[in-house]
């Protein structure tokens, strides 16, 4: 399961359909405070994340799961030394910039699982 955490409610649902057309199963939140959020992040075999969400920012969200963490692809519209630094800091798997191909958010949570096991 790859669990969606965007507050763009088209984006959110693009990335949905993407996933599921590539075969992963899929849970989207749209923020880092909905209900539920940590038990079904806890359990995902990736996490694609926006860094700027309202409430709680995508880093902040992802320091905040407890070990093993899954990894994480972090998507952000902003790209630049701070958005880079918060998610390097958290040690996630790859930062995408918006916006980006379909193909290059599969490759990322291709070798993002990879390196996890």
């Amino acid at each position: 399961m790859i669990v969606i955490v965007e507050d763009d409610a088209g984006l959110r649902r693009a990335l949905e359909r993407l996933l599921r057309y590539s075969g992963f199963r899929t849970r989207s939140f749209r923020s880092a405070e909905d209900a539920n959020i940590f038990e079904f992040a806890s359990m995902a075999r990736c996490l694609v994340i926006d860094v700027q969400l309202p409430g709680l920012s995508g880093p902040a969200f992802y320091d905040t799961l407890h070990s093993p963490r899954p990894p994480a692809v972090f998507m952000t519209a902003y790209d630049g030394v701070r958005p880079r630094g918060a998610m390097e800091s958290t040690g996630a798997h790859a930062l995408l910039t918006k916006p980006f191909s379909g193909k290059a958010l599969v490759e990322a949570i291709g070798n993002a699982t990879a390196s996890a096991r």
